[in-house]
């Protein structure tokens, strides 16, 4: 039985989750944020798995591009080469982006939105008169919280002049900084466009103008690094004004240059030596660690965006190759939702994931009647349009709440899969046999051993 009293709908959904079929959501009670992606980088890292696109002669002022610049580039608004200028095709996108936020009104189902992410790419290539027409336009939209989170990542390398007081402006009130490394060696080996000193003035920079939450990415078991200059880049974007670090471990992804061309990486052992002395200092200057990788300082709070992530929350998602989850009712109608995509795409109640076209130039869609410079734009199409099968529900609840080291209390696992506790209560009681989850009857929360063998725990759910 659950330790949750419900009123009568509840116990009959209660009921409905016992005999292993999930219960209709109340998708009321499911948060609701937005992602944003912005493609394009000045150059793809050599590590760099994500969805970037090399933005052609970006370090160029030249309003012309040349002829081998267009593979990421709609080919419809391609008239004259020689004329377009990054300006317009940052302004192309940005209509489009707005397009795909109107076909997504229906499925916020009068939510507001309680947080952004703007991320990439690289965002921050974005020029602010950009960021003032997408939020005024997305304003127009979606009802935004009144304590709505906003963060946008941000490379050093293109922060020179960063309007970061124009940013805030805009309600973007969060930064995470993708510094990486202060050391410049191996910032080189990691293929960024940055150096040490750059990431320093970005990083006090946007706290002199006003940024009260400020994240900054480490990376560490980096090419031939020392303990010593693992630890050093803790210190020195602490001194320098974080109040939120993500730090984890450079892995080697495939379809990467890393994964082509190894670099010779430290060894298991100083691995473990390097992990545990940056974990270390980190408690010691007053981070702590929430999740996995992620450490929020004495000032500054979880990032709330990712915390929906984790905690399963729905999230809108526009730009090319951006991915999203909503929860669906009854009440939305099938009309609406085939204007979504085609018109096989499924419309029963649950939980759908789904993702737009991977590629800038596919993710903008013209009429096929468009005639060049016409404005008679459809909104870019749901692709991977698909519902999470019931059998699913828990390994994908799973995936995301067991990162979270306070763990996840039973009412939200029940909230947002329809499901009872006791639909997994075997598997729980091996765990807790096992030590990998704390014996609780109120949260579902892995133990100390347990955060190190996660996926472990994550194969029982499966």
């Amino acid at each position: 039985m659950s330790v949750f009293t419900h009123n009568a709908t509840s116990k009959q959904r209660s009921d409905t989750r016992t005999a292993g079929r999930p219960a209709l959501i109340d998708e009321a009670t499911v948060p609701l944020a937005l992602y944003i992606h912005i493609p394009w980088c000045v150059k793809k890292c050599p590590y760099c798995d994500f969805n970037s696109h090399e933005l052609p002669l970006v370090a160029q002022e030249a309003d012309g591009l040349s002829a081998s610049a267009f593979d990421s580039v709609p080919t419809e608004v391609i008239h004259d080469k020689n004329s377009l200028s990054k300006s317009a095709l940052f302004a192309d996108y940005v209509q489009t982006l707005l397009l795909d936020a109107s076909s997504q009104q229906v499925l916020a189902q009068g939510r507001t939105i309680s947080s952004i992410f703007i991320g990439g790419g690289t965002p921050s290539l974005l020029p602010i008169a950009q960021y003032q027409q997408l939020f005024a336009g997305l304003r127009e939209r979606f009802v935004f919280a009144d304590d709505i989170e906003i963060t946008m990542e941000a490379n050093p390398g293109t922060l020179e002049h960063a309007p970061f007081a124009e940013y805030l402006a805009v309600g973007i009130n969060r930064l995470s900084i993708g510094v990486q490394s202060f050391a410049a060696d191996k910032l080189t080996a990691l293929g960024r466009i940055h150096n040490p000193d750059q990431a320093l003035s970005a990083i006090q920079a946007a706290r002199a103008a006003g940024f009260k939450r400020v994240n900054v990415d480490l990376m560490h078991g980096l090419p031939q690094q020392s303990l010593e200059e693992a630890v050093y880049d803790i210190q020195t974007a602490h001194n320098a004004g974080a109040t939120h670090i993500s730090w984890y471990q450079l892995t080697i992804e495939p379809n990467t240059v890393f994964y082509r061309s190894q670099p010779i990486l430290p060894d298991e052992d100083n691995l473990a030596d390097i992990e545990h002395a940056g974990q270390a200092l980190l408690k010691e200057l007053g981070y702590r660690n929430y999740e996995v990788s992620a450490w929020a300082g004495a000032a500054d709070t979880p990032c709330r965006h990712n915390m929906n992530y984790w905690q399963f929350g729905d999230y809108l998602a526009i730009g090319a190759g951006a991915h999203g989850k909503i929860t669906l009712t009854e009440k939305l109608s099938c009309h609406d939702v085939e204007k979504l995509g085609d018109d096989n795409m499924k419309r029963s109640d649950g939980i759908y994931r789904f993702s737009k076209s991977r590629l800038p130039k596919d993710y903008r869609v013209v009429n096929k009647s468009a005639q060049p410079n016409s404005e008679n734009i459809d909104a870019p199409r749901m692709i991977n349009w698909q519902r999470v099968a019931d059998d699913e529900l828990v390994s994908e609840f799973m995936l995301n709440a067991l990162r979270l080291h306070d763990g996840i209390s039973w009412q939200l696992f029940e909230e947002r899969t329809g499901l009872s506790r006791n639909h997994i209560a075997k598997q729980v009681r091996m765990l807790i046999e096992q030590g990998l989850l704390e014996d609780s009857t109120y949260k579902l929360q892995p133990t100390t051993l347990g955060q190190r063998y996660l996926n472990q725990i994550l194969q029982a759910f499966l």
